[in-house]
C-alpha cells in the first residue's frame, strides 16, 4: 500500500522519548522527511535525524517555552513550506499529584502548569500548524491521548482532564478542518511496553495486564506508531474526528 508520505513534512515533537523515537523511525520508513522535536536533548534528536534520512533534521520545542513552539512551526515553514503531518507527542510525564493531597487539597501551582503543558501546548501548537495545511488544501493531525482518560486511576485526575480533553477538542477541530482537507484523530493507546514502563512496572504487574488483555498481549510501541502512521497517510481518505484505541480489546 502506498501511504503517499514521499516527500511529506512530518513534525514529530518528544521524537526522543520511546514512543516518539519509534514514530519517526515508523515515518521516515514510509519515506516521509521527520523534523524531531526535542527539549534538551538535542544531540539525541540529531542523531535521530541523521539516521533517519530523507532530509530529516532536529528541531527545539520545549514545553516550558511557549515561544519555541511558535518558532519551531515558523521555521519549517520558512525551510519547507509548513508542515504536512502533525504528531504531538511532547508531554509532562508525571501526572499523579502526590499522595499525601487528595484532588480537594492538591494546590493550583502542583496542577496548573501540568495542564497547560499537556493540554494549551498541544492546542496551541494545533493551531500554529493549522493555517499552512489549509492552505494546500491536506494534512493530518494525530494527537496522542491514554487510556487514563477512558478507564480512570487513583491519583492521576490532572493527567485524565488533560488527555480527555484531547478527545472533545478533536470532535470540534474535525468540523473546522475538514473542508480543508484536514483530518484530524486521536490514538489512545492501552498499556505500553516502552523502555519507561518496563523499568517501572512490575513483571508481575505486567503479568496482570496482560492476563486482563482479551488478545493477551500488550500493547508494543510499534503498533502504536503503525497506526499514527496510517491515521497521518494518505491511505487514510477519510477517517476524521475519531478515537481509536490499541489496547488489545481493553
Amino acid at each position: 500500500m502506498d501511504l503517499g508520505l514521499s516527500g511529506r513534512t512530518v513534525l514529530v515533537t518528544g521524537a526522543t522519548g520511546d514512543l516518539g523515537t519509534v514514530v519517526a523511525r515508523a515515518f521516515a520508513e514510509a519515506g516521509a522527511r521527520v523534523v524531531t522535536g526535542y527539549n534538551t536533548n538535542r544531540e539525541a534528536a540529531e542523531r535521530l535525524a541523521e539516521e533517519l534520512g530523507n532530509g530529516s533534521f532536529a528541531i527545539r520545542y520545549s514545553l516550558d517555552d511557549p515561544d519555541s513552539v511558535a518558532a519551531a512551526v515558523r521555521e519549517i515553514e520558512r525551510s519547507h513550506g509548513g508542515l504536512d503531518v502533525l504528531v504531538p507527542l511532547a508531554a509532562r510525564l508525571s501526572g499523579r499529584r502526590p499522595d499525601a493531597d487528595s484532588f480537594a487539597t492538591a494546590p493550583p501551582e502542583e496542577w496548573v502548569p501540568f495542564v497547560e503543558d499537556n493540554l494549551l501546548r498541544t492546542l496551541r501548537t494545533v493551531q500554529l500548524a493549522l493555517p499552512a495545511m489549509r492552505e494546500r488544501g491536506w494534512g493530518r493531525i494525530v494527537l496522542v491521548s491514554s487510556h487514563l482518560a477512558r478507564n480512570g486511576r487513583a491519583g492521576m485526575e490532572f493527567y485524565g482532564a488533560a488527555k480527555a480533553a484531547l478527545h472533545g477538542f478533536t470532535r470540534s477541530l474535525m468540523w473546522d478542518a475538514g473542508a480543508s482537507g484536514v483530518l484530524v484523530n486521536v490514538v489512545c493507546p492501552g498499556v505500553t511496553l516502552t523502555e519507561r514502563v518496563r523499568a517501572r512496572m512490575p513483571e508481575q504487574a505486567r503479568e496482570a495486564e496482560r492476563a486482563a488483555t482479551p488478545s493477551r498481549t500488550l500493547t508494543r510501541p510499534e503498533d502504536v506508531a503503525n497506526l499514527i502512521v496510517f491515521l497521518a497517510s494518505a491511505a487514510n481518505g477519510n477517517i476524521t474526528g475519531e478515537t481509536i484505541t490499541v489496547a488489545g480489546g481493553r
